[in-house]
Formats: C-alpha cells, structure tokens, sequence
C-alpha cells in the first residue's frame, strides 16, 4: 500500500503541475512485458464482461469504459495521467487508485498487470 500512496502522491503532484499538458504521444514503454500475454490475461479474467476491448470478440461489455483507443488518450478514466506505471497500477488494484470505482481488484501479479498494461498501450486510434 506504500507503494500505491507513493504512486498516487508522485502522480498526483505530476497531475497538478502538468494537468493541461497533451500526453497522448508521451512514451510509454514497459520493458519485458508482454502484450501478446496481457490479451490473454485480460481473455481469461473475463474484462471484456465490463469491457469492450479490441482483440476480444466477446463479450463485448458496456459497464466498464470502451478501451478503444486508450493508449491514445491523455487520461485513464478521464482522472489519472495515462503513463506505464499508473496503467499497471489501476490494473491490478483499481479502487486503491479510484476510491469507489466499479472495477474489482484483479488478481493479478505485477508481472501479470504489466502485460496487461502493454496489451492495453497496443490499443491506439491509428
């Protein structure tokens, strides 16, 4: 949970100084992750039940937020920096970050959440 609050302060004070900043092009790389392995893991937890997620014919879910394009976007969830670390984060642990949010904790492994999180940045608008 250290970890977490660190993340949210650290990401929290980056938020607040570069709020209005576009990170749509930012880099975000997550060395030895796994995309080919995230859209596994994303298959086998079942996300696309909440879900639409290309790559995933179905289900197609519309409870969670459509993740189309979410590498593209500036934000996650339109309230935290969209950057690796954050992405992984909120994977494995969405209501540590989004007090609230309807998204469970996953039981994933930070490796696991990793390769998940790099499937997801595969997910752009070209």
């Amino acid at each position: 949970m250290r970890t977490i609050g660190a993340l949210l302060l650290t990401t929290g004070l980056c938020a607040a100084v570069t709020a209005c900043t576009d990170k749509a092009n930012a880099p975000r790389s997550l060395a030895q992750a796994d995309a080919a392995e995230g859209l596994r893991l994303i298959e086998r937890h079942g996300c696309a039940a909440c879900h639409a997620i290309p790559g995933v014919r179905w289900p197609q879910g519309r409870t969670g937020g459509d993740l189309t394009g979410v590498a593209s976007r500036p934000m996650i969830a339109g309230r935290l920096p969209n950057q690796p670390g954050v992405m992984t984060a909120l994977v494995r642990d969405a209501p540590a970050l989004l007090p609230g949010t309807g998204m469970p904790p996953m039981p994933l492994t930070e490796a696991e959440a990793r390769d998940v999180a790099a499937y997801l940045y595969t997910l752009d608008d070209d």
